[in-house]
Parts: C-alpha cells; structure tokens; sequence
C-alpha cells in the first residue's frame, strides 16, 4: 500500500542528509518538536501543510519542489503495483479459496 506521508518522510530525510543537517537543528529552526519531526521522517504521523511548509523552508526547499518529488515517487510505485481496471472490485483471498474450481 502506497502512504504518501511515508514518501513525506524519506523524501524530507533524504534532503536533511544531502545537506548535512541534523534532525536537531532543522527542529530548532523549523520550531517543529523534535520528535515530531522525527516521526513525520519515519512516515508514522501525517504532516499538516503549514508544517511542512516550517520544515521545507529551514531545508531550503521549496513546498512544491517537496510535493513533485513525492509525486514521482508515488507514481513509481503505482506502476511496479498490479493494476485493478476501474470499477473492478477484486476478490478477496477467503472468497477465492471458497470458490470451486472450474474443473
């Protein structure tokens, strides 16, 4: 399953660590907790986007910049997922078992 507040998070990270910084010192600079910075990096909590704003702007990121790299990310993943046509509702494990085979 694809959670775009995990894509938030390793995508955050992945700027903080290109430049050198600390989660301590964008928190500071960000006025983001600590460890809410530290859980929004981890993908365990969803960021509001005033918040992500503070973060991007003591990264040195722009918002959008942030979003359309997210964007990509997600799309990779949508295309390495198997595709369900729309409107199709897939069957669920339990119910495939149930089913008697065409034999």
């Amino acid at each position: 399953m694809i959670l775009v507040r995990r894509e938030v998070g390793r995508a955050l990270r992945a700027r903080r660590q290109a430049l050198g910084r600390t989660l301590r010192d964008v928190s500071a600079q960000s006025s983001v907790s600590l460890g809410y910075l530290s859980e929004i990096e981890r993908g365990e909590k969803e960021a509001s986007s005033e918040l992500l704003a503070a973060v991007c702007r003591a990264l040195s990121l722009p918002l959008s910049d942030l979003l359309a790299d997210i964007s990509v990310r997600v799309a990779d993943q949508e295309r390495s997922a198997v595709v369900v046509p729309l409107g199709a509702v897939p069957a669920r494990p339990a119910e495939e078992k149930a089913r008697p085979s065409a034999a």
